[in-house]
């Protein structure tokens, strides 16, 4: 079943989104919160979660810290190989990410966190944990587009999540589904809608016009899909994950022409 793990380690290899909203702090805690906002911007995450523990201390109550900490650790994930600190690393950004679910449950930001970062830890583990965790990232994708339909990293997740799970073969579903009770319907006309909504949400976001790239590749649409990948790679990386998703585009783009 190699094409499945291969399939959702794609799924998984995505960043933390954590917007920028005022986390409502004050004195200390807010100088320290915007030096961290700085250091994280500028993709120093080992500073950036330095800095984010220091005001834990003196805010250990704020959800916007909890989930940025979260963040912070599961960022750190790109800076090393070595699978027993990825886990290492990942365990603290579930902790975190629960922990920010607790304090806000209805943060859109919180629940889709919780659901990547069990994903992401699944990419080290069974092919059974990989399916199950990707069940969650469904229902928290959609549970965070119910509670802020704008919210475009939760319609990114949702499209890129249909476009793999659709592109898995009849065999593969058959031995997923007996052995691991299967997946939810997937569609590349749904991943489409989707990851074009979080291109109209998010227009500086280059991932949303790469792996809007990949629906339209999959759905034979080779033109829009050129398009979409020239445009998510003409656009600076700002993210941790932004050079490995050009890296897959680039791949792409070169296998359609």
């Amino acid at each position: 079943m190699k094409n499945i793990a291969a399939l959702f380690i794609l799924i998984f290899a995505l960043p933390l989104i954590a917007a920028d909203h005022e986390a409502g702090l004050e004195g200390e805690a807010a100088a320290l919160y915007d030096r961290a906002v700085e250091a994280e911007q500028d993709l120093r995450t080992n500073n950036a979660l330095g800095l984010f523990l220091q005001v834990e201390e003196l805010a250990p109550n704020n959800a916007k810290v909890m989930q940025k900490i979260a963040r912070q650790y599961s960022d750190s994930t790109v800076d090393t190989r070595d699978e027993d600190r990825q886990r290492e690393l990942l365990d603290q950004a579930l902790t975190y990410s629960k922990r920010a679910v607790e304090l806000n449950p209805e943060d859109p930001i919180n629940v889709l966190s919780v659901a990547i970062t069990k994903g992401k830890i699944a990419t080290l583990g069974s092919n059974k944990a990989k399916v199950e965790a990707a069940r969650d990232i469904k229902a928290n994708a959609l549970r965070a587009i119910e509670l802020d339909p704008d919210y475009a990293w939760a319609h990114h997740v949702l499209g890129r999540w249909h476009r793999e799970v659709d592109s898995l073969g009849a065999i593969a579903r058959f031995f997923t589904k007996m052995l691991y009770g299967g997946l939810p319907e997937a569609s590349v006309e749904e991943a489409i809608f989707h990851l074009k909504k979080a291109t109209e949400l998010d227009p500086s976001g280059l991932s949303h016009y790469l792996e809007l790239g990949f629906a339209y590749a999959a759905a034979g649409e080779i033109e829009l899909a050129r398009k979409n990948f020239a445009q998510g790679l003409s656009m600076p990386s700002r993210e941790k994950h932004d050079d490995a998703a050009k890296s897959r585009a680039e791949s792409a783009l070169a296998e359609l022409s």
